[in-house]
């Protein structure tokens, strides 16, 4: 099993280690049968505490990220785990719902509406800062996919090419935790 332990400003002694990678190989027995990677990161919260940082890239260009914050390191990475497992079951679980439907959807020249701001917002800054810049490869997904990748990435955003069109798209996940989907127009 290919599991990495770090510890930033903390120290990771063998019991937290053993116990990291007995869990993360648990896991990866359970939902692949095979074995994943992972990298676990140890560090200290802004309240002397122990937050925790799981990366593990599991099947098709999917990396699954979780993190969790507590005052004991071992508690914190059981939360973090916990949180692995539940997006590996989701990822599992979509994985046999798309392998039995057969048919995608595919809805023919939607729009992107931009709905009424709220009364008040600050003008935005002239310049304002670029935080990260980033190299990402774009998969090609259905909208479907699109969305589990989005869950199972655990970011805001999802650029992809659309399988259908072959169209560049966004997923995204909005304040009320719906998901928005823009698709450029077809013309």
């Amino acid at each position: 099993m290919n599991v990495r332990v770090a510890g930033h400003q903390v120290e990771t002694g063998s019991a937290l280690q053993s116990h990291v990678t007995t869990r993360i190989t648990a896991l990866a027995d359970k939902y692949f049968g095979r074995e994943i990677g992972a990298t676990v990161t140890f560090g200290r919260g802004p309240h002397d505490d122990f937050t925790c940082d799981i990366v593990a890239p599991v099947t098709g260009g999917v990396v699954l990220k979780s993190a969790n914050r507590a005052g004991d390191a071992h508690i914190a990475f059981d939360g973090a785990a916990d949180k692995i497992e539940r997006q590996l079951s989701r990822y599992m679980d979509r994985l046999r719902e798309h392998k039995h439907n057969g048919a995608d959807t595919y809805v023919e020249n939607a729009e992107y509406r931009v709905f009424e701001a709220p009364a008040e917002v600050a003008p935005p800054p002239q310049h304002p800062p670029i935080v990260a810049e980033t190299r990402v490869d774009i998969p090609t997904a259905t909208v479907g996919d699109a969305v589990m990748m989005l869950d199972l990435r655990n970011t805001n955003a999802l650029m992809f090419r659309n399988a259908a069109s072959d169209a560049f798209n966004m997923v995204y996940r909005r304040d009320d935790g719906t998901i928005g989907w823009v698709e450029p127009r077809g013309e």
